[in-house]
């Protein structure tokens, strides 16, 4: 509510100026078949938790949702990409713990219609060779593939390359909160400007 709210006060126009992505990162509170929210103090079933995602994004302008499920929960996971595609076409669901920038993983759930983007993480792959396959095993199946840092790493740069490389459609690098990040955009704008 907040985000929608300072999109509006800005002046932009949410959805045709500035979206709204959404990391959920379900797999850290996924616990006995339940989503646990502490500091709400809930615990919803799969359908209620799909019904929570959808109304959230029912009301602000999300676009795209990081691991809506658990990465166990193939079947809510296939049920809110529906209702997501239904509410709001375009919109994506992005896979991380899912598909951990694994080829085979991403053509899998591509396959059964789990995922519509997938993260690729070269420092998640092991090597820049597996990252690669897991890129175009988007690229040949219809995924979005988004080049992405990890949270904590160094303020080296050769993401930001891989992803011009690669000609990806998104890079994600996180806000300039910290160090590793800053050097990361920066290294963005230098590529922009040359």
């Amino acid at each position: 509510a907040l985000l929608a709210q300072a999109i509006e006060k800005s002046g932009l126009r949410p959805l045709d100026d500035v979206a709204i992505s959404i990391d959920v990162a379900a797999n850290q509170f996924f616990r006995n078949g339940s989503y646990t929210l502490r500091a709400d103090a809930t615990s919803d079933h799969p359908a209620q938790w799909i019904e929570r995602l959808s109304d959230w994004c029912a009301r602000y302008p999300v676009v795209l949702v990081e691991d809506p499920c658990a990465e166990v929960d193939h079947k809510h996971y296939a049920a809110f990409r529906s209702e997501l595609h239904a509410a709001r076409p375009g919109s994506r669901i992005v896979g991380d713990d899912l598909v951990v920038t694994n080829a085979a993983r991403i053509e899998q759930a591509a396959q059964v219609g789990l995922i519509d983007a997938a993260l690729i993480k070269p420092n998640q792959a092991g090597t820049v060779t597996e990252a690669c396959a897991a890129f175009d095993a988007c690229r040949t199946n219809s995924i979005l593939p988004i080049v992405s840092a990890r949270s904590g790493e160094t303020e080296d740069i050769v993401i930001v390359h891989l992803a011009v490389g690669w000609q990806a459609p998104l890079l994600k690098v996180g806000s300039i909160t910290r160090g590793e990040r800053t050097a990361k955009w920066n290294e963005g704008i230098r590529i922009a400007e040359h």
